[in-house]
């Protein structure tokens, strides 16, 4: 892929030409999205290889885990077994404050672009989705993102009133992860379902208005050190970077020209940004990219 020379969307760059990037120089190289594949692909090899052959360096799965021995455990699901039997289980709190620090850090939904899995299903399907819609054979369908917050409040307040972590039976994430590493479960079917409404649907439907593991990363994300800063000198507002982004309504202050900040360098506040990279993956004009917020108190 050729960012330079190309309008690289979606629509106009292959699948597999994505994963990999000409710089102005011409050499190739990978891009970010191949780097994320490594990271998620290598998580998941990590799991495999404990459980398989008892190297036990990363027990468990992407819900929790132990990484030489020390408990992770995912947030949203902390605040479930809280919520669930009205009480603060030390082991597993610690647990999530070791992964809440860590993308607190990183970039808060960082988890859903660099170590989730369904992440990868997700943009297979956005392939799919953008190809039948190409073809007029559906229809775009896109909804309020204040609707993950209205998922995340109903699943911990069944979890309160039921009594056990009703959202875990719908898990796409989880359900996905204890897939590729014990095997097969009649659970997959869901994942499956899923991947399905996506496709045909409405795109990225799991991650964008319903997932809420991506809603409690997303509250972490607006405090989050690590953003993608953009360069207002440097763009041309061509809006390619927001038909890539699957949460484009974070990049709206590139489509046009700010009062009394020209030339300036703003970063991508929302805490709904992935820090996928995809955006970066496709400016030709090199106008977006990471920065740490923590670099300036250094």
């Amino acid at each position: 892929m050729n960012k330079y020379t190309t309008r690289a969307t979606l629509a106009h760059v292959g699948f597999w030409d994505s994963f990999v990037s000409t710089r102005p120089d011409g050499k190739r190289r990978p891009s970010l999205r191949a780097w994320r594949y490594i990271v998620v692909i290598s998580v998941h090899l990590l799991f495999l290889l404990s459980y398989y052959a008892d190297i036990q360096i990363l027990e468990g799965s992407i819900s929790g885990s132990r990484m030489f021995g020390f408990h992770l455990v995912d947030p949203f699901i902390t605040l479930e077994v809280m919520s669930a039997y009205r009480g603060i289980p030390i082991n597993l709190l610690i647990g999530a404050a070791s992964i809440g620090g860590f993308y607190l850090f990183f970039g808060g939904r960082a988890f859903c672009s660099w170590v989730c899995p369904y992440g990868i299903f997700g943009e297979i399907g956005e392939r799919l989705h953008q190809k039948l819609l190409s073809k007029k054979i559906i229809q775009e369908r896109i909804f309020s993102p204040c609707w993950r917050y209205i998922f995340w409040i109903f699943f911990l307040s069944l979890s309160f009133f039921g009594g056990f972590l009703v959202f875990e039976l719908f898990n796409v994430v989880g359900i996905l992860s204890r897939f590729i590493i014990y095997g097969w479960s009649a659970a997959i079917s869901w994942v499956i379902l899923i991947f399905a409404f996506e496709v045909f649907f409405s795109r990225r439907a799991w991650c964008r208005y319903v997932c809420p593991l991506g809603t409690t990363y997303t509250i972490l994300g607006g405090a989050s050190a690590m953003k993608i800063a953009w360069s207002e000198e440097r763009c041309n507002h061509c809006g390619v970077c927001s038909t890539v982004c699957i949460v484009p309504h974070v990049l709206d202050m590139t489509k046009k020209k700010s009062e009394g900040q020209e030339g300036g360098k703003r970063l991508i506040q929302s805490g709904d940004c992935t820090l996928c990279g995809r955006c970066i993956d496709v400016c030709h004009t090199d106008a977006l990219g990471f920065e740490n917020r923590l670099k300036k108190l250094l």
